[in-house]
C-alpha cells in the first residue's frame, strides 16, 4: 500500500485515480504525525450470480401423494 499527504494527492490526483483503476490501495494522511484519514482501493469485483437450474435433466425428485410439509416446516421457522 502506497502513503502520500494531502497536499500530494491533491497535486497528483489523476495519477492517483490511475493508480487506483490498475489495483493500487492508497493511504492519505494528514498533519504533522501523518496519521492516515482516508484510504482509496480499487471497487471489489461483485460476486458473479449464482446459476439456476445446473442440474436441471441430470436430477429427477419425486415426492409421494401422501407428502406434506407446513409453510413453517418448509421456511425452517
Amino acid at each position: 500500500m502506497k502513503t502520500m499527504t494531502v497536499g500530494e494527492f491533491k497535486t497528483h490526483f489523476s495519477d492517483v485515480i490511475e493508480q487506483v483503476k490498475a489495483g493500487e490501495k492508497i493511504a492519505v494522511t494528514y498533519g504533522k504525525k501523518k496519521e492516515i484519514i482516508g484510504y482509496f482501493s480499487p471497487d471489489t469485483p461483485q460476486k458473479p450470480k449464482r446459476k439456476l437450474g445446473i442440474l436441471e435433466g441430470k436430477v429427477e425428485v419425486i415426492f409421494k401423494p401422501d407428502f406434506e410439509m407446513t409453510t413453517e416446516e418448509f421456511l425452517g421457522l
